[in-house]
């Protein structure tokens, strides 16, 4: 009985965290973005699959060939992207720790990123 317990509250903990999920991946334009991070907080290139389209700026999937993916806030409009240096990298390694950015600030500033053209 305590075992059907469990799996069921597993159950409903995965359905509320893919809603959670969904709900971001249909925000357009997005408010979050995936980035890659490399051992001393650098970002690298990441490898993301958008749609065919000047308008929708969503991205369906993102992944990192090298490094940690890590979701950042996208930058809002009178926001701007920190300056890369050495610091922010100190900075984004010690805060990615989690697997997040969302929520971390950098000198009084959020560490976003800006968003996709």
């Amino acid at each position: 009985m305590k075992t059907l317990a469990i799996l069921s509250a597993l159950a409903a903990l995965g359905l509320a965290t893919a809603a959670q999920a969904q709900g971001a991946l249909n925000e357009n334009p997005p408010t979050r973005t995936e980035i890659c991070l490399d051992v001393n907080g650098g970002t690298l290139p990441a490898v993301c699959r958008v749609p065919a389209s000047r308008l929708d700026q969503r991205e369906d999937i993102c992944v990192c060939p090298q490094g940690m993916r890590t979701t950042a806030p996208v930058c809002g409009p009178n926001e701007r992207q920190p300056a890369e240096t050495v610091a922010l990298n100190r900075a984004r390694r010690d805060a990615a720790r989690d697997g997040t950015l969302v929520g971390d600030l950098f000198e009084g500033r959020p560490m976003c990123v800006a968003p996709r053209n």
